[in-house]
């Protein structure tokens, strides 16, 4: 089992930047995909970035490529997403999610630990 915990979170003016991070539990977080959601008010939860267990495939949403970032370091049970030129509708709670494959993945069902999610706040 993995538990996840964000932390970065905040607000921020339109155009700036945040990053965010996940520490994960358990001795076996390098042989998960990882992957990063976010849930505006009154919205499904939607893919935002994920990538494979040894950083070497990502896969991103449209709405973020190119100003979005996802990374890890398995040595320190890590991830991280460095979130730049931020709009007022990239505004969710973010949440980091672990799945029991290799390869990244874009569907929420394919996740199987979550983490308590962290606000993200973007002011026009």
């Amino acid at each position: 089992q993995v538990q996840l915990v964000e932390s970065g979170g905040g607000l921020v003016q339109s155009g700036g930047s945040l990053r965010l991070s996940c520490v994960a539990s358990g001795r076996t977080f390098s042989t998960y995909a990882m992957g990063w959601f976010h849930q505006a008010p009154g919205k499904e939860r939607e893919f935002v970035a994920a990538l494979s267990w040894n950083n070497s495939n990502t896969v991103y949403a449209d709405s973020v490529k190119g100003r979005f970032t996802i990374s890890r370091d398995n040595a320190k049970n890590t991830m991280s997403l460095q979130m730049n030129s931020l709009k007022p509708e990239d505004t969710a709670v973010y949440y980091c999610a672990a799945a029991r494959t290799l390869l990244p993945r874009g569907s929420s069902l394919e996740y199987a630990y979550w983490g308590q999610g962290t606000q993200v706040t973007v002011s026009s």
